[in-house]
C-alpha cells in the first residue's frame, strides 16, 4: 500500500520532469538507475530515499523541499476528491505558461485573471 508522502513526492518528480521535457530515461540516466526505478518513485510505488531524492532535485534543477510543497493541501484536494495537477491538460496549461517570455506571460496573466472574474 502506498503511502500519502510517497505519492505526493512521486507526483512532484512527474510533474518537475515533465515541465522541464525531461523523459523518465533522461532522469534515470543523470542520476544513475534504471528508468523503470523512476517511474516506481513517480508512481509511489518505491520510496525514495533521502540521498536518491537529493541526485533527483539536483538533476531536476531544484531543492529538497520542493517534492514537500503542497503535502498538506495535497492531502485536503485529494479528500475533495479533486487533485488539479493530476490533471494532463492543467499541466499541459503550467508548462505551455512558462514556455512564453516573461512579459508576454505578465499580460496573459492578467487577461485571465479578468476572463475568470468575468465568468
Amino acid at each position: 500500500m502506498k503511502h500519502p508522502v510517497d505519492a505526493h513526492v512521486g507526483k512532484r518528480i512527474r510533474h518537475r520532469r515533465w515541465m522541464i521535457g525531461m523523459t523518465q530515461q533522461q532522469l534515470a540516466d543523470k542520476v544513475g538507475i534504471k528508468f523503470q526505478q523512476i517511474q516506481k518513485y513517480e508512481t509511489g510505488m518505491n520510496r525514495v530515499s533521502a540521498s536518491r531524492l537529493w541526485d533527483i532535485a539536483d538533476a531536476l534543477g531544484v531543492t529538497i523541499a520542493f517534492f514537500f510543497e503542497g503535502l498538506a493541501e495535497g492531502a485536503q484536494a485529494t479528500q475533495a476528491g479533486h487533485d488539479m495537477m493530476a490533471d494532463k491538460e492543467a499541466l499541459e496549461l503550467v508548462r505551455s505558461y512558462y514556455a512564453i517570455p516573461e512579459a508576454q506571460r505578465r499580460r496573459l496573466f492578467d487577461l485571465a485573471r479578468v476572463l475568470s472574474e468575468a465568468a
